[in-house]
């Protein structure tokens, strides 16, 4: 009879980190095998967890990052959830070719919304029509939403994101689908434990977090576990300013809005940057200008490489939804969104956290800004706003990016695997290979339970 499978997805894991700080997951590699594992460009959350369920690079199920600019509607867009967007044959899929009653939990990883899976579990805030925003989750079905915040509360988004995210949305999280498991056992477990990730963006690669109780839960309960992990993180001190480069240089158009900021102008500029950690899209309209902008950005301190269409090949990047640039920092270095060249222009949404509006992944809004003087104070009285159901402006984030300490998205450094790449982590030896990248991860999982090479 197939044992069930929990895979856990602990993000920025890596194997220098197996040891007496993560007991748990040191004694499932000595039960089993750990690997560093190989990832994919972006190394980024959303192209990475694609590519372990796909078994497919971002030119295949085209998830090129955590966003992209959507060029038929001159937009931006960053954290889209429904899975209709994911190309390629996900592994619970293929697993239902060999077994049509194959069932499957899928708790918090990306892409979740309309996932062909029997339990899903995803944030998914509301918004009433007078702007407040209300904490709230999505599942599948419908029910469990209600019965897993009938146990455990509403899900603690602000401790999923942002200045106050911490350890409280990983537990959550972990209760959830220890829940799930236990009731539903469902052949395949999917679970995304944040936690790890966002220290090691706020202090750099010098924390650590863990697992056990989801892994203690899963071998009572028969399972067999595999962990993953999307990326390694890395330290950074450079955040280079790639759309103020464009801008400097007469590329990037902003839009004076009519209370005194400036927003970008997608459609308008004639090239633009979708900053993504330490990977960048550059979009280019006219394609007489791809040239000089590939020179400008190669020439521009903290780049590393800058990939045209026949170069992102090489890569597996290659997709319609890429820039017609790709560039990628430098060592120690990462790419801010900013566009503005002067502080007192910059949106209304820079100083928030709104991981939809802003043009690019902003890693800023894990901090308060350290240049308010009572910033307990104003998030006091902005909470207090919301709770008596008036309009409010979270305006606690700081312009400051050298304040960030770890990044990532670079594919890791020859020699540096154990530190800066992912890993890949088994109960079971049956799957023990000596090399394993990411695009592995889908044939290992199905050869885990149904056998085979």
């Amino acid at each position: 009879m197939r044992s069930p499978l929990v895979v856990i997805n602990v993000v920025g894991l890596t194997h220098e980190m197996l040891g007496e700080k993560t007991p748990h997951l040191s004694r499932l590699a000595a039960d089993g095998f750990a690997r560093p594992m190989g990832t994919v460009l972006p190394a980024v959350t959303c192209s990475a967890q694609s590519t372990l369920l796909t078994g497919e690079l971002p030119s295949g199920h085209g998830i090129v990052g955590n966003g992209w600019y959507f060029r038929d509607l001159a937009e931006v867009m960053f954290w889209k959830q429904s899975n209709h967007l994911v190309g390629g044959e996900p592994v619970y899929q293929a697993a239902r070719q060999r077994d049509p009653s194959y069932t499957v939990a899928k708790m918090f990883w990306w892409y979740n919304m309309y996932a062909n899976v029997n339990w899903s579990m995803t944030p998914r805030p509301s918004y009433p029509a007078d702007g407040r925003k209300v904490f709230d989750s999505y599942s599948q079905p419908a029910g469990l939403r209600d019965e897993l915040q009938s146990r455990l509360g509403v899900f603690p988004l602000p401790k999923f994101w942002g200045p106050t995210a911490d350890i409280g949305s990983t537990r959550w999280i972990v209760d959830a689908s220890i829940a799930v498991f236990e009731k539903y056992r469902p052949d395949l477990s999917l679970v995304y434990l944040p936690h790890l990730d966002y220290n090691l963006q706020r202090l750099g690669p010098d924390d650590a977090a863990e697992a056990g109780r989801l892994i203690s839960a899963a071998r009572a309960g028969g399972a067999e576990v595999v962990v993953v992990s999307e990326y390694g993180i890395t330290g950074v001190d450079r955040p280079v300013h790639l759309n103020r480069i464009l801008r400097e240089a007469g590329y990037l158009t902003v839009r004076r809005e009519p209370l005194g900021w400036e927003t970008l102008d997608c459609g308008a500029s004639r090239a633009f940057a979708v900053s993504d950690h330490q990977v960048a899209h550059i979009y280019v309209r006219d394609s007489a200008d791809v040239t000089p902008v590939a020179q400008l950005l190669a020439r521009t301190q903290g780049v590393d490489q800058v990939l045209d269409r026949n170069q992102q090949k090489s890569v597996g990047i290659n997709h319609d939804r890429s820039g017609d640039l790709v560039v990628v920092a430098s060592e120690r270095a990462w790419f801010t969104y900013y566009f503005w060249l002067d502080d007192s222009l910059a949106p209304d949404y820079a100083r928030t956290i709104d991981i939809h509006r802003k043009p690019g992944y902003d890693p800023v809004e894990l901090f308060v800004d350290p240049q308010l003087r009572f910033p307990k104070l104003r998030v006091a009285r902005r909470l207090a706003q919301k709770m008596l159901g008036f309009r409010y402006y979270m305006d606690v984030i700081g312009l400051d990016a050298t304040i960030v300490k770890g990044s990532h998205g670079r594919l890791p450094t020859r020699g540096k695997e154990e530190s800066e790449a992912p890993v890949f982590i088994a109960s079971s030896k049956e799957i023990e290979r000596d090399v394993i990248a990411m695009t592995d991860v889908k044939s290992l999982l199905l050869q885990l339970q149904f056998g085979g090479a």
